[in-house]
């Protein structure tokens, strides 16, 4: 098991919908001898989409992750690879994926450059860090443009990118590239299903292109070697493969630059080169910093070395449930060894936890191995207490890591099971569920008595009541979609509330004054409570009440019972009863301070704003546009990608359920939309008037 930490990488493959992820990693699997026959997302048999609903409709839903080998230089080295979802409503499959890899490579598609989703999720692997390599797939679609591609991931991501490759031929004249760094022609072999390629002198009408390039690539890794710089002035003839490879990868790691590759995944060309870049660029465990965590005992940070001799510690990024060994806990290990059957301290819970088995992970299939080391992915069961960004690591050696953040949802659907016999196993399965996905909520209806489903998108809450239905055999009725509506506040209001009850015996007695305003920050959401108290006009001991009164009354807002996001309350004055008065008077006393208050203070409806973006062709394009207008659409530009146009606008949640269907009609099935989640925004008059109606039609809240 033990092996060189210098061999290892843990990468994954991050892209837009449809860029072939999923495909490239299918010829990786191929190529590395996992597998004998190349699995195909088209006809539903691709390894890594094993779930029953990523093959019927040919995309990726959930992460999974693999191991292969592959020989580069002499070495063999261990990949570690992790497939992810391009789907905007699977985004947390990306996020908790990044956060444990140590490098990615970023799939664009030769023909649609950089996406919308290509956009989040390099935006996601910016924020972890993650050192990446950008490959260019799909070079033999009609509309292939190589350099374009290039060009957009420099303007669209603020990326450095470095062609290390370019084309020969493009569409269907597509056969092979040209490696700047060996100055040679790569040609792939047809007959031998890309396995066997030839390595060429650089064609005589690309020669002259070729130089170019190399000239640029070899300028712009340059700049991070001032030796390497008077070797390009001098001669640039004179500078070795080594060189540029070591400083091509001083700067990938440094995340200075991007190497670009190019390649078509679906014809076998490109994925050798491709897999050597991952070696010869992309970061070992042990060419990272340490990971740094708190020590819960001390509150101080500390860190751990990626060694097997370090103190265990371990992040868990992902939570399944497989129906033979259950519920599996996907985690990586950053310092320390793991050998089955030992203990662990989950230091969210504070509990020990037994690791009954460890495995190997491919895709759904799991390889039992008796230990895990610094560096490696692995899954473990065993586990009675476990979620989704919790540390894992030594009892007598307690570290917290940096958890996750998760996107809040934006979508809801009620739902009720169809049998008596459906009820018990419909909350055994959501609550399965909301365990693996922590975008995934669940909530019962306090007046209602409904069980409601919260999620990231229809798309999402589709998939997730098709696995409870095959999965969990769980049989219900849903309701139609809504929108996660929030409310706010728009100005600031003093509110002075007396809450007095006196029924025989010892009463009830609480006054506080309180000044209650929209909060300045809004990357703080939650409650800002100052006590302001001075004097003693209200014990200490009662203080905590006021501010839990206050904090539970969030969930419900005054207008329709949504929850409020954000509010900030400062405590300014009150009085309490020597005999009469005490933490249960405080906190009932500040759920009403809330109600009357809020009322007060401006209350407004938030909506959620999705970000869409349409491709269509030029005909269309004045009636997609008047749709989105009609639908409170703000637009936000538009521009022209490979003879089709793109708009972009901002349109409310609410106005865009069942727009795939209009878009197809209106198109003719040639127009195609992505949209994401942007921001929530105030909510027009007559739209809140509407929803309040409604939500106190259906239910009296705060009435």
């Amino acid at each position: 098991m033990s092996q060189d930490l210098n061999l290892t990488r843990n990468i994954g493959i991050m892209a837009h919908i449809d860029a072939g992820k999923t495909t490239t990693t299918e010829r990786v699997l191929f190529y590395a001898g996992v597998n004998y026959k190349i699995g195909e997302v088209h006809e539903g048999t691709a390894t890594m989409d094993w779930m029953v609903q990523e093959q019927e409709r040919g995309i990726t839903i959930t992460s999974a992750a693999t191991r292969v080998f592959w020989d580069y230089k002499g070495h063999k080295y261990k990949i570690n690879i992790i497939d992810t979802p391009g789907h905007v409503d699977f985004t947390v499959e990306v996020e908790r994926s990044l956060r444990v890899l140590d490098g990615a490579v970023g799939l664009f598609c030769a023909v649609g450059g950089v996406e919308p989703q290509s956009e989040t999720v390099w935006r996601q692997a910016n924020k972890y860090g993650v050192p990446r390599i950008a490959f260019v797939n799909k070079m033999d679609r009609a509309g292939a443009d190589f350099f374009n591609a290039v060009k957009e991931i420099k303007d669209k991501l603020g990326a450095n990118p470095v062609p290390i490759q370019i084309p020969i031929g493009a569409e269907d004249k597509f056969k092979g590239v040209i490696d700047l760094v060996k100055n040679k022609a790569i040609v792939w072999n047809d007959e031998s299903m890309g396995a066997k390629y030839d390595i060429e002198e650089i064609p005589a009408d690309l020669k002259e292109q070729a130089a170019e390039w190399r000239a640029k690539m070899v300028e712009s890794v340059a700049e991070f070697d001032d030796k390497l710089m008077e070797k390009f002035f001098e001669n640039p003839d004179s500078i070795s493969e080594e060189e540029i490879i070591g400083v091509l990868r001083k700067g990938t790691i440094a995340m200075t630059i991007t190497p670009v590759l190019c390649g078509a995944s679906f014809k076998n060309k490109g994925i050798q080169t491709l897999l050597d870049a991952v070696m010869a660029l992309l970061p070992s465990p042990s060419e990272l910093p340490p990971v740094k965590g708190t020590n819960p005992d001390t509150d101080l940070e500390e860190e751990r070395r990626p060694d097997p001799k370090d103190k265990f510690c371990a992040l868990a990024f992902k939570i399944a449930t497989d129906p033979f060994v259950g519920r599996l806990a996907y985690f990586r290990v950053y310092s320390g060894t793991l050998s089955s059957g030992s203990y662990v301290l989950n230091t969210r819970t504070g509990n020990k936890e037994r690791i009954s088995r460890i495995f190997q992970m491919h895709a759904n299939k799991q390889n039992p191995i008796d230990l895990i080391e610094a560096g490696d992915i692995g899954a473990a069961v065993g586990f009675k207490d476990i979620r989704t960004g919790d540390t894992l690591c030594e009892e007598k050696a307690p570290l917290v890591l940096e958890s996750m953040s998760f996107p809040e949802p934006v979508i809801s659907i009620a739902v009720e099971p169809k049998t008596q016999a459906d009820l018990e196993k419909m909350g055994v399965a959501l609550g399965k569920l909301a365990e693996e996905d922590p975008t995934f909520r669940v909530r019962t209806d306090e007046d209602s008595g409904q069980t409601v489903l919260s999620g990231m998108g229809e798309l999402h809450l589709e998939i997730l009541l098709d696995r409870m239905k095959r999965e969990f055999k769980v049989e219900c009725n849903q309701g139609a979609p809504q929108v996660a509506y929030k409310e706010a506040i728009t100005k600031e209001v003093e509110h002075r509330e007396l809450y007095k009850k006196q029924s025989g015996g010892r009463g009830k007695y609480a006054d506080i004054s309180v000044v209650i305003s929209p909060v300045d920050d809004l990357t703080k959401p939650g409650l800002v409570f100052e006590n302001e108290i001075t004097g003693g006009n209200i014990p200490r001991e009662f203080i905590p009440a006021v501010e839990k009164g206050f904090k539970a009354s969030l969930s419900n807002g005054v207008l329709a019972g949504y929850s409020v996001d954000s509010l900030k309350v400062r405590l300014i004055d009150g009085g309490f009863h020597a005999v009469d008065s005490d933490a249960l008077s405080f906190e009932i006393c500040a759920r009403s301070a809330y109600r009357e208050a809020m009322r007060k203070a401006g209350p407004v409806l938030l909506e959620p704003i999705m970000n869409v973006e349409v491709v269509t062709p030029e005909e269309y394009m004045g009636d997609i546009v008047g749709d989105l207008n009609k639908r409170r659409g703000l637009m936000q530009g538009m521009d022209s990608r490979h003879g089709a146009r793109v708009i972009k606008a901002l349109v409310p949640l609410s106005e865009m359920f069942g727009y795939v269907t209009t878009l197809r009609t209106l198109s003719s099935g040639r127009a195609a939309s992505t949209m994401e989640f942007h921001s929530y925004a105030e909510a027009p008059k007559n739209v809140a008037e509407a929803v309040i109606a409604k939500a106190n039609g259906k239910k009296t809240v705060n009435a």
